[in-house]
């Protein structure tokens, strides 16, 4: 493999998704501050903005290999191999990425994991502090992101048995959905009012922020293709397609079962389509994103509603959108998967299976070493706000405690 080898298109294509999938962490910033609670904002706000330094160092040192690195046992990649980006040339890579340059994989894998824990974020939002948010990004992304990650993309146990995720329903949706759920279960509810808790400080910020997600997420699908081919096309068309119809089919849910929809509920449901069609988006026609986009708004509308009725306290129902979005979402990509050439010689019974009983191990795993992760920094150390600090808002502690 040379420098000849190398698709100037297609890198020129990856450049760009590279760039929307880093614009999506700000986007996710500007979703969560918006909705969030008034003087909350800079915190949740400031948590997505850190998880990309904190995540970058990581992935240099050691993070990439872990995730990408020669396979140990089916369960882990070698951390040695691209330690201090050693061996991430310029080159192309063979099984990674045949036409673009490995760096460039590097960078695009990089603003993948950089989002995932920030995803969390709005579910346990007021209730844990800079010290345990910092502790679970670092211990997150050990214990859970690189170890999924090289399951199904790095040639890991699942990637053997032919489980598919194009672009991360399963090792970012739904392990930070089902992740959030054990935070929402592991932290309680806040402790404050539920009228205090539903007031969004800045729609037209949430929206602000929904739109760049929507932009960011074209890359984030359509790079999936790693180059510049129908495929990327393909997963460009099923994502807006799935975006649109689950957003109308939320819509329409709501008003059937009698609730009264607000705008919140148009961003929402929006979301809920793509986080449903990310594993699907390389493998369907965009007509059968329609039915998928359907089924991920009734699926994820049932998902908040059931969570609600639970009392569970996930402040921006994100085990409803993204965890069972995901996790319906790759579940779908056995029942809609039509590039045959992706799915080799397996049965297409035996392939839905796969993909069934993946993503459920995925889910329960994240779930109980997220509870063993929080179980331990909470023995250890103090990580929970207090009722006079979410009371006041965690933006005003944190000025207040910087300027003793």
């Amino acid at each position: 493999m040379n420098n000849l080898s190398i698709n100037m298109g297609d890198t020129a294509f990856m450049i760009l998704c590279t760039a929307m999938v880093c614009l999506m962490t700000p986007g996710l910033a500007f979703f969560y501050g918006g909705l969030a609670r008034k003087n909350n904002i800079l915190t949740i706000m400031g948590q997505s903005f850190l998880s990309v330094g904190i995540t970058t160092i990581m992935w240099i040192f050691g993070g990439f290999g872990l995730s990408f690195g020669s396979d140990i046992g089916g369960v882990i990649g070698n951390p040695t191999d691209y330690f201090l980006m050693n061996n991430v040339t310029s080159l192309p890579n063979l099984f990674h990425g045949s036409t673009i340059p490995f760096m460039m994989f590097f960078l695009y894998q990089l603003m993948f994991v950089i989002i995932t824990v920030p995803l969390m974020t709005g579910a346990f939002a007021g209730r844990m502090d800079l010290k345990g948010y910092i502790l679970l990004i670092i211990l997150w992304n050990l214990l859970v992101y690189f170890p999924v990650c090289h399951w199904i993309w790095g040639g890991g146990l699942l990637d053997q048995l032919g489980f598919r995720d194009f672009a991360g329903g399963a090792v970012i949706h739904t392990t930070a959905g089902f992740g959030s759920l054990a935070c929402i279960l592991r932290l309680g509810q806040r402790k404050i009012s539920i009228d205090q808790r539903s007031r969004h400080s800045n729609l037209m910020a949430a929206a602000i922020g929904t739109g760049l997600l929507w932009f960011g997420w074209f890359g984030f699908n359509s790079g999936g293709a790693l180059r510049a081919d129908s495929q990327a096309v393909n997963a460009f068309g099923s994502t807006f397609v799935a975006l649109a119809f689950a957003m109308i089919t939320w819509l329409i849910v709501a008003k059937v079962r009698g609730n009264n929809f607000d705008f919140v509920d148009v961003l929402t449901g929006s979301v809920a389509g793509l986080a449903t069609i990310t594993p699907c988006a390389g493998y369907v026609k965009p007509e059968s994103a329609i039915l998928i986009g359907m089924i991920a708004g009734i699926i994820c509308h049932a998902a908040v509603d059931f969570r609600k009725k639970k009392q569970w306290d996930d402040a921006l129902d994100v085990w409803g959108v993204h965890g069972m979005g995901g996790f319906t979402g790759t579940i779908l990509v056995g029942i809609f998967a039509t590039n045959s050439h992706l799915l080799g010689e397996l049965n297409s019974w035996y392939f839905l299976g796969i993909q069934i009983i993946g993503v459920i191990l995925v889910a329960a795993y994240a779930y109980l070493i997220t509870t063993v992760i929080l179980n331990i920094l909470m023995r250890y150390t103090t990580i929970t706000t207090t009722k006079e600090e979410q009371e006041k808002g965690l933006d005003f502690t944190f000025f207040d405690n910087k300027n003793k």
